[in-house]
């Protein structure tokens, strides 16, 4: 196919009058300059990413959130009805959904009890046809890392495109698997500014692979994905990455408070190992303590329909004081 070619694509370098786009040369309604359209290859920001993360600007992609490059991998890899992708329940749950949209199926191999990988099931799930595998590693909702020799075996082994979600990895003692795009081809990493950089409010992710398949995607996209705003907020959060740094320490710093406390409360059975910036919890009667909750202002998210997390929890590490408080609440509760 022949990618769409926006004004901003037919001129580059410097000019005093734009006439080529259709814009309100008056100004914008709202305060500040978003009369003209938005860089649609969003160069500031990858000379700025490729510059923190160390991967080439050609192996960058960014999209509205994480949730723009899954949708935009399948549209690109599957063909519906015949093609399907896999992924390991539990884990995030826009893979399925985006799968669905898109009239893909989706094979599902649950991970072990443990939420580890559960490798003969999957070596023995994928054919031809499978074009997608879908590694959510800190995974959402258990918050475990996945073990990276196993990973590493996927990667080699599998047919088609192996996706490493890492919306979490800067909460996570361990390297991201960036530093193995150059040694695998059909290796994606997935990461967000939403998380750590604490920019969920304006939908900014970042896929990263082989050129070849950043290069697909580019040609697939909307052509502003990004907004002016949104781009402009993502350099200036970049630009703090110290800032960025000192939130990841003070919040790792209260996860540890927050295990202590909750390993001290007996009607706790579980807590799941986390590398992420949340804990997986299992409670005694979870659905009476999650409404507890709801009716006194403080809101957890309630995992126990989900395979492998009856009567879990999952509870974001937030500011000690909302940390307090939400423990206050546990104790009332069991009290």
């Amino acid at each position: 196919m022949k990618a769409y070619s926006s004004a901003r694509d037919e001129f580059e370098g410097e000019a005093e009058v734009f006439l080529d786009a259709n814009e309100n040369a008056l100004g914008s309604a709202a305060s500040g300059h978003f009369n003209r359209y938005p860089d649609p290859h969003h160069k500031a920001l990858k000379e700025r990413w490729s510059a923190l993360k160390g991967v080439g600007q050609e192996r960058i992609f960014f999209g509205n959130g994480s949730d723009e490059p899954i949708d935009l991998l399948i549209r690109l890899f599957c063909e519906p009805g015949k093609d399907y992708i896999i992924t390991l329940p539990p884990t995030y749950g826009m893979y399925k959904v985006s799968a669905s949209i898109n009239a893909v199926e989706n094979k599902l191999v649950p991970l072990t009890p443990d939420f580890e990988l559960d490798m003969p099931a999957l070596t023995s799930a994928w054919d031809e046809h499978a074009k997608l595998l879908f590694l959510c590693s800190p995974n959402n909702p258990s918050g475990n890392l996945l073990r990276r020799q196993d990973m590493h075996e996927l990667i080699k082994s599998f047919p088609g495109i192996v996706v490493v979600d890492e919306a979490y990895i800067d909460f996570s003692p361990e390297a991201s698997w960036i530093d193995e795009l150059e040694k695998y081809p059909n290796l994606v990493v997935l990461q967000t500014l939403s998380k750590a950089w604490g920019m969920a409010g304006i939908r900014v992710g970042v896929a990263m692979g082989d050129p070849y398949v950043i290069a697909m995607l580019e040609k697939i996209k909307p052509p502003y994905n990004l907004s002016l705003a949104n781009q402009q907020l993502a350099l200036e959060a970049m630009a703090n990455h110290e800032k960025q740094k000192n939130h990841v320490q003070t919040l790792l710093a209260e996860r540890e408070k927050l295990i202590h406390a909750l390993e001290g409360v007996e009607q706790v059975r579980k807590i799941v190992p986390s590398a992420a910036n949340f804990l997986l919890v299992e409670f005694d009667r979870a659905d009476e303590l999650f409404h507890f909750m709801i009716e006194r202002g403080v809101i957890v998210r309630n995992r126990t329909r989900e395979l492998h997390c009856e009567g879990c929890l999952r509870v974001t590490v937030g500011t000690s004081a909302e940390n307090q408080r939400f423990l206050t609440l546990v104790n009332d509760f069991y009290a």
